[in-house]
């Protein structure tokens, strides 16, 4: 596998590093709304796409399922989270509606 490519040459936009993720991290400057994404899972190197409703900062989480306040936020395969206010598939995961069970 070529550095930063999934194999067949693409960049990815998003990773998610498990197939059990429910979120996956942009990994490109300046991802913006109304973007039809590439992403790759790291763990298997498998690809998916995701329509991506708001800007997303690089190394911020973007929802790959529609997630209800009190929903647990999957990453790395591992609870990392839990979600305050619902999100929809495609939008941006951040403090506004996302809480780590630490605090």
């Amino acid at each position: 596998m070529s550095d930063k490519t999934n194999g067949d040459g693409r960049v990815p936009h998003v990773l998610a590093h498990s197939p059990k993720d429910n979120v996956a991290v942009a990994v490109i400057e300046g991802l913006k709304a109304e973007t039809d994404a590439f992403g790759v899972v790291t763990e298997n190197n498998e690809s998916f796409g995701i329509y991506v409703k708001n800007d997303i900062p690089i190394g911020h989480k973007v929802a790959l399922t529609d997630l209800k306040a009190g929903d647990t936020v999957i990453k790395y395969g591992q609870d990392v989270g839990r979600i305050v206010a619902d999100i929809a598939k495609g939008e941006h995961v951040h403090t506004q509606n996302m809480k780590t069970k630490r605090w």
